[in-house]
């Protein structure tokens, strides 16, 4: 029997062809004694300009420090403006402010959607792979247990061995000193 078809059937309970690619994967890697991969993090760097970008305007627009920054150029913009009222550049109703503000929001969402959208596929990865590594470590620790059975199994069947010897021969010595006294 295959060593695959062998390892599906004593730790997973089913034919390697019943298997789920994830599970195959698993026992090819536990068949082939290789380790399980860097998985999804190591495949970052691998983002393009325009990704990194996005990933950029994420971070610093869902951050403290951005909210803090905007919330005080609106507040200086609109307190400007105010106080200039008869040479303001913006005047009250802030119609500039308003379409600058939707010219940001029209290009910040999508963006950060964009880096989100990302975020998710590597985040699914990422559980897969951690799907993957825990099954392989817990099939592998079933094989530790099988082994450390076994060798159990083996010592005490020795013990056993000896103990019978051992037995035999006592039993032979009583023999022996019964045939003597009488």
């Amino acid at each position: 029997m295959d060593l695959r078809e062998r390892l599906a059937l004593d730790l997973l309970g089913a034919s390697y062809s019943q298997l789920s690619e994830q599970k195959r994967s698993v026992i090819d890697l536990i068949a082939d004694q290789k380790p399980s991969g860097l998985g999804p993090i190591a495949k970052l760097d691998e983002r393009d300009h325009w990704q990194k970008l996005a990933d950029k305007v994420a971070r610093v627009g869902g951050s403290w420090s951005f909210i803090i920054a905007f919330c005080t150029a609106l507040a200086l913009w609109a307190i400007l403006n105010v106080l200039l009222a008869t040479h303001a550049f913006d005047p009250y109703p802030f119609i500039f402010l308003n379409l600058m503000l939707s010219m940001v929001a029209a290009l910040q969402a999508p963006i950060i959607m964009m880096s989100q959208n990302r975020q998710g596929l590597i985040d699914r990865a990422a559980a897969e792979h951690d799907y993957v590594v825990n099954l392989r470590a817990e099939l592998e620790i079933m094989l530790l247990h099988d082994k450390l059975d076994a060798l159990r199994e083996r010592d005490i069947l020795g013990r056993t061995d000896v103990i019978d010897a051992q037995l035999a021969q006592l039993c032979d010595d009583v023999a022996a000193l019964k045939a003597r006294s009488a």
